[in-house]
């Protein structure tokens, strides 16, 4: 997941969520971790869903891991 020579990389968990699609779901979860977390590294998707009404998609979930580095 994460690409660090030395150091210390610290995980977090989050569910992107998304009306448009599985991916955008991903880019979502990143760009709203990236406002609070610095050097984000990798993102890792762990489970995808869907909420469904009347037979569609409403909205698309997505629980990924965030890499980043410790800073020191």
């Amino acid at each position: 997941m994460a690409d660090v020579d030395q150091g210390v990389i610290k995980i977090i968990e989050l569910v992107g969520i998304s009306q448009q699609s599985f991916s955008d779901a991903v880019r979502q979860a990143v760009a709203e971790a990236s406002k609070s977390v610095r050097g984000i590294t990798g993102v890792d998707v762990l489970q995808s869903s869907a909420q469904v009404k009347d037979g569609q998609i409403t909205e698309y979930h997505v629980n990924v891991k965030i890499a980043f580095a410790i800073e020191r």
